[in-house]
């Protein structure tokens, strides 16, 4: 009998525990579909109400993503398509209005505190409106918060102050439009702060002077103004972005660890300090467009590490000392618009070939064609001497005023207090007992200190990137076999490409480009640094560089070798050709691919500085890795030549050349994407008749008779028509007409994403056929 309750106790345990957790992942399950309702059903969302399935075993996409520990979830990321901008695709604008009217801010965020154990939440481009309520705090498990790109507005809720896990808070392109509340130092953990492009305004609060554990501070676009605090405390610190406010003060104190500080278009004031010349760290100095005056710091020009420098469009005076030293990583230098006398050094010469350097709009002797007269930085001197004049008279004015006043004043009390002291005076015993109150106290030291670093590794993305190495012809002989033909790949867009093994066993490819134009070694390896730091998933990697030349610095190279890790699944031209059926991409496959590529571009274009164009996209160039990731190969060859290029192009005809190089890359990745509709272009496919076959698209008839019957039997057709649609766009003739690369990867996503939807429908019909 004990043997058999015992067994029944066992039992009814494991139906109660299997019960409560069938019962715990339905609520959850309940929660998002309540989510979705609130969102007025996105399509993206179809796939929770479809699901047969646990939702925690969903397939990730880059619009949609769930990740859960047991049975609750820790992960949301939501990227819908109701943009803040206008995009067009298809003849109609992609919708980038707010929800409707019936949306409750409020209700949603109910709904949402119910996944208690929530770490990670991305809900981005949802067309979320209304002012973030109080009770986001019930959150509180959060560590990381990104709300971009929605319609909130009003201030952020003092509530979130008991947020104490958060470290990434991200609300760009929103409607704030208070203050920066006072209580961000009560996040102990917080270490990126990112609240751009919204209508932030009054004062930074000095309580972000406290929070030592911030990496990155980007509030850029906003109307914040006031005084910079001295944030020199803050040693975690990296990037500082305030562009495009009205700051009005000095310069502050900055901490040692900078290595990005963004202060353009604002209106500060006074000298640069010399301590901005001690920040070794500093990479990337823009503060152009301000009212800063006096001589720059030499040693600002010296930073080891400094390869951007911008102090355009200021009220810049004195002469540069001719004996200026510039870093070796100095690339970019712009000084114009200023109002410098004397001569330009020569690490700063238009004849040094180290570095780009604009210096027009000065008074300087040289270039006179592009300077001032000196007697015009002369009289701005002049002026701002009498003015300077004028404000200490005006203030040595109000001082005396205020000191007589305060006599008087002074007088008058002494003589009414002799003549009422003996009325006036009580007893001792009368007078009140002084009591000290307690200061206020704030967080405790103890707290900060035992603040949770986020590391490095995660700060900065790029754990595990080899690094950059400088070859020996021997070693890249021993690697090809003498460059036997054996290792001989082909010949590429720039030179031929060997294969070659490492003396570690890995296995690279490396380009010998015969160098027809004159370059001293010394400007090329300028520009192989500058190729060197162009750091992406989807292009291939730079390993190093072999120059074979003379060994002083201005010897002419005769050859230059590129070695770069060998990416082993051929290219994006095979995989479209029906020659080879087993290794043909699907259309969805093709999407990631064509994504892929369009994020590299974007990078290239968007987050290097100077920009790299002309980075020859043709699917030949976009190799596939062994998990048919796409890389980008010969990509930043404009860095090697921009200076031969540009020769002839001077000011405003300079920036048209810029922009024309751009529009190139767009021009070039509609070809890209034509290849990837109709299959490779061969032989009577040539681009001539692509483009007078591209009115085929129009018709299902036209489209069956042209698209590639891969694509045509695995492609929706909406996911076909948003491509066929930014395709056109591109290689359209009219060089304004064409999307730039941001709009070429939101088309391309949100084709992905209507893909993954047709897809999962798909499957879930078959399903229930079967």
């Amino acid at each position: 009998m004990g043997y058999l309750r015992t067994l029944v106790i066992v039992i009814c345990s494991l139906v109660f525990f299997a019960s409560r957790t069938y019962q715990l992942r339905s609520y959850e399950s309940q929660v998002l579909l309540q989510l979705r309702k609130h969102l007025e059903y996105p399509l993206l969302l179809d796939v929770w109400q479809n699901s047969s399935g646990d939702l925690c075993n969903l397939p990730s996409t880059p619009q949609l993503s769930i990740t859960c520990q047991g049975n609750s979830i820790t992960e949301l990321k939501i990227m819908g398509d109701k943009l803040t901008k206008v995009s067009e695709f298809n003849g109609f604008a992609v919708p980038n209005q707010t929800l409707s009217g019936s949306f409750s801010i409020d209700s949603f965020v109910t709904t949402l505190t119910r996944l208690t154990n929530l770490r990670v939440l991305s809900l981005v481009s949802l067309g979320i409106w209304g002012p973030l309520p109080d009770k986001i705090h019930r959150l509180y498990s959060l560590e990381f918060m990104d709300l971009s790109s929605n319609f909130m507005f009003g201030s952020l809720p003092s509530q979130m102050s008991r947020m104490v896990k958060l470290h990434t808070l991200t609300l760009d392109g929103n409607f704030f439009n208070a203050s920066l509340p006072d209580w961000l130092d009560s996040l102990p953990n917080l270490t990126v702060l990112s609240l751009k492009n919204n209508r932030l305004s009054g004062p930074l609060p000095s309580s972000l002077s406290r929070i030592t554990t911030l990496s990155d501070i980007i509030l850029p676009h906003n109307a914040l103004s006031g005084k910079l605090p001295d944030m020199s405390a803050l040693s975690g610190l990296h990037l500082l972005d305030l562009r495009e406010n009205h700051f009005d003060s000095e310069l502050p104190p900055f901490p040692k660890g900078l290595t990005t500080v963004l202060l353009s278009n604002n209106s500060l004031s006074g000298e640069i300090p010399e301590q901005i010349g001690k920040l070794n760290q500093l990479q990337h100095l823009d503060m152009s467009n301000n009212f800063l005056s006096g001589t720059p710091p030499a040693a600002l020009f010296l930073l080891p590490n400094m390869s951007y420098l911008n102090l355009a469009s200021n009220k810049l005076s004195g002469s540069l000392p001719e004996s200026l030293n510039c870093g070796d990583a100095l690339g970019f230098v712009d000084i114009s618009d200023n109002t410098l006398v004397g001569r330009l050094p020569s690490c700063l010469s238009s004849t040094s070939d180290k570095r780009i350097v604009k210096f027009s709009g000065n008074c300087l002797s040289v270039d006179i064609k592009h300077q001032h007269l000196k007697s015009y930085c002369e009289e701005a001197m002049t002026e701002k001497k009498h003015s300077k004049g004028i404000a200490l008279a005006l203030l040595v004015g109000v001082i005396v005023g205020i000191a007589l006043v305060v006599v008087l004043l002074a007088v008058g009390f002494l003589i009414f207090f002799r003549k009422h002291r003996a009325r006036e005076i009580p007893s001792l015993h009368a007078l009140p007992k002084v009591v000290q109150d307690n200061p206020p106290t704030g967080i405790s030291s103890e707290v900060l200190a035992n603040a949770r670093i986020i590391s490095q590794a995660a700060k900065l993305g790029t754990q595990g990137t080899p690094a950059y190495h400088v070859f020996s012809v021997e070693e890249l002989e021993e690697a090809t076999n003498n460059f036997d033909q054996s290792a001989y790949l082909g010949e590429g867009s720039i030179g031929k490409i060997y294969k070659g093994r490492l003396e570690n066993g890995n296995y690279v490819a490396i380009r010998l480009m015969a160098m027809h134009r004159k370059y001293s070694i010394r400007n090329l390896r300028l520009r192989l640094d500058m190729l060197s730091k162009l750091r992406h998933p989807h292009l291939v990697t730079l390993l190093g560089h072999c120059v074979d030349g003379g060994l002083q610095d201005e010897a002419t190279v005769n050859r230059l070798f590129l070695v770069y890790e060998f990416v082993p699944c051929g290219n994006f031209h095979a995989h479209l050709s029906e020659t080879c059926p087993e290794k043909v991409l699907k259309w969805s496959e093709r999407l990631a691919v064509l994504i892929g590529v369009a994020k590299a571009v974007h990078f290239l274009h968007t987050g290097v500085i100077p920009p790299s164009s002309c980075n020859r996209l043709k699917t030949n160039n976009i190799l596939l890795d062994e998990h048919r990731i796409a890389k980008l190969s010969d990509y930043g060859m404009s860095i090697l030549r921009e200076e031969v290029d540009k020769s002839e192009a001077k000011g405003d005809a300079s920036k048209s050349w810029h922009m024309s190089k751009l529009e190139d890359d767009v021009y070039n990745f509609g070809f890209v994407l034509l290849e990837s509709l109709v299959g490779p272009i061969v032989r009577g496919k040539e681009e001539a008749f692509l483009l007078t076959e591209m009115a085929s698209f129009g018709s299902q008839d036209g489209r069956r008779r042209i698209v590639d019957p891969v694509v045509l039997t695995t492609s929706s057709q909406e996911s076909l028509s948003i491509v066929i649609s930014i395709t056109n766009k591109c290689i359209s003739p009219e060089s304004a007409s064409r999307p730039s690369f941001e709009d070429v990867l939101w088309n391309l996503q949100y084709a992905a994403q209507v893909q993954a939807t047709a897809d999962a429908d798909q499957r879930s019909d078959a399903t229930s056929l079967s």
